[in-house]
């Protein structure tokens, strides 16, 4: 896992011009590497950094050489955690909204689900959507009224958030355990 610093440092270049406007936080980041990771769909970093930081298309001489270093090192970690039988567990802010951060590691990891959805529901959609349900529902994307309204209910979006590292491994296993 990464440190405070490296944290930091990670967000220094998300936040950085000229695509920080349309940049996801360290939490979102998290989601879409976290969405590589499990998903059937492993994300080259040049994707990892497009998707976070919101542009069309991105020139390999754009990536700064720590940003590649840090996400390749985060995927590895996330990635050992699965293979050793671990939940993974979400980053916490260490200050502010609990909800927000988690909200925008949802809305990372949806982005990417949503990016690569035909590879993703390939293989038994029934079962990743069903998984899929409370990264969708938390993640502020959909002004669904079902989903707004267990976002707005305290205890349904706390099952919802408790319910996220087992459908991550559910997720994982799905795509990446030998049938």
């Amino acid at each position: 896992m990464l440190n405070n610093d490296e944290i930091e440092a990670l967000e220094d270049i998300l936040f950085a011009e000229p695509w920080g406007e349309e940049s996801l936080d360290f939490f979102g980041l998290h989601g879409v590497v976290c969405a590589s990771v499990v998903g059937p769909k492993s994300l080259d970093t040049a994707e990892i950094f497009r998707l976070a930081t919101g542009q069309e298309s991105v020139a390999p001489t754009d990536i700064p050489d720590v940003f590649t270093r840090l996400t390749r090192q985060l995927a590895q970690g996330l990635a050992h955690s699965l293979d050793m039988g671990q939940s993974l567990e979400l980053p916490e802010p260490e200050d502010g909204d609990p909800m927000n951060a988690l909200e925008n590691w949802c809305a990372g990891f949806v982005d990417t689900f949503l990016e690569y959805e035909d590879t993703w529901l390939e293989k038994d959609e029934a079962d990743t959507a069903e998984l899929m349900v409370p990264m969708l529902t938390l993640s502020g994307l959909f002004d669904d009224e079902d989903f707004r309204k267990a976002r707005e209910d305290e205890k349904l979006a706390q099952q919802m958030a408790d319910a996220i590292p087992d459908a991550l491994t559910d997720l994982y296993l799905q795509f990446h355990a030998p049938d």
